[in-house]
C-alpha cells in the first residue's frame, strides 16, 4: 500500500506558516531599507543603533528583575498552593482549586484592569513592585497547575517509606518529595518566567514611570517608523537568545538522562 504524502506535506506547510515570518523578520534585520519592502543591501547599522538605545536596555533589565522575581515568588507559593489541593479535599480547597484556576481563564484584559483599580484603591505607587506583584498573581496559577499533575501521579509510599526509616516530616519532603517533584517545579518555573517576560497587557495596566518592560517598550517602538528596523535586530537577538537556551536545555536534559 503506497503511504500517503498528506502528513509530511501538511507538517512543511506548518513549519513554513510558523518560521516562515521569523526567517524574513531576521534578513530584515541586516537590509539596510528602513522600512524592509525592498532590500538595499547588507548592513549592521541597526544593531548599533539598537545597543546605543538605552532606553531598550533599560527596559530589558527591569523586564528581567520582573520576571527572576515573580517566578521565584510564583514557584514557591505555587508549589505550596499545589501541595495543600492534592493533601486536603475540603469546601475551602474546592473553592481554593476555583480561584487557583480563574487567572487561566480570564481574558488579561479584565485582569489588568481590575488589578490597577486595585492598586489604585489600595495606595499603591504603580511601578516596578506593582508589576511584580501582578506578575507574580497569574504565575502562581500556572505554576499550581503544573505541579498539581506531578502530584497526581506521585506514589505516596515512598514518603511512608522514608518515616517507617526515621525520617521526619521535614527530611522525607527535602529528601524525598521535593526531589521526584523537581521536574514539575522546574516546569512551572519555566513556563512563569516565559510568561512574565512575554506579558505586555497586564503589564500595560499595572506599570508606571520607569518600569517599562520589553514588551511594553516595543509597543512604544512601533509607532515610531525609525523604530522598526531596531525592532527587528532586537527580535532576532530574541529568537537567538531563545533558541539557544531550548538547545542549552535540551542538551542539559539529555547530560542528566545518560
Amino acid at each position: 500500500m503506497k503511504r500517503s504524502r498528506l502528513p509530511a506535506l501538511t507538517t512543511l506547510l506548518l513549519l513554513v506558516f510558523f518560521y516562515l515570518p521569523i526567517a524574513v523578520l531576521i534578513v530584515n534585520s541586516f537590509n539596510a531599507s528602513r522600512f524592509g519592502g525592498a532590500w538595499e543591501g547588507f548592513t549592521l547599522d541597526w544593531y548599533a543603533r539598537l545597543f546605543r538605545e538605552r532606553s531598550v536596555w533599560l527596559a530589558v533589565r527591569n523586564t528581567a528583575l520582573i520576571a527572576v522575581g515573580a517566578t521565584l515568588a510564583s514557584v514557591i507559593l505555587g508549589t505550596l498552593a499545589a501541595f495543600a489541593l492534592h493533601r486536603f479535599d475540603t469546601r475551602l480547597q474546592r473553592a481554593h482549586y476555583l480561584l487557583m484556576y480563574a487567572p487561566l481563564v480570564v481574558p488579561d484584559l479584565l485582569m489588568g484592569i481590575s488589578l490597577l483599580l486595585f492598586f489604585v484603591a489600595a495606595g499603591f505607587r504603580l511601578g516596578l513592585f506593582t508589576v511584580f506583584l501582578a506578575h507574580t498573581t497569574f504565575c502562581i496559577s500556572y505554576v499550581a497547575m503544573v505541579v498539581l499533575a506531578r502530584l497526581q501521579d506521585f506514589d505516596e509510599s515512598l514518603l511512608e517509606a522514608a518515616r517507617d526509616l526515621g525520617a521526619d516530616a521535614w527530611t522525607a519532603t527535602r529528601r524525598v518529595l521535593l526531589p521526584l517533584l523537581a521536574p514539575g517545579i522546574a516546569a512551572g518555573g519555566l513556563l512563569a518566567f516565559t510568561l512574565s517576560i512575554d506579558d505586555f497587557v497586564i503589564t500595560f495596566f499595572v506599570s508606571g514611570p520607569g518600569s517599562t518592560t520589553l514588551p511594553v517598550r516595543i509597543y512604544s517602538m512601533i509607532k515610531h517608523s525609525r523604530h522598526l528596523p531596531m525592532i527587528n535586530a532586537l527580535s532576532a537577538i530574541l529568537m537567538i537568545v531563545t533558541f539557544g537556551a531550548a538547545w542549552a536545555s535540551r542538551r542539559i536534559g539529555e547530560r542528566n538522562a545518560a
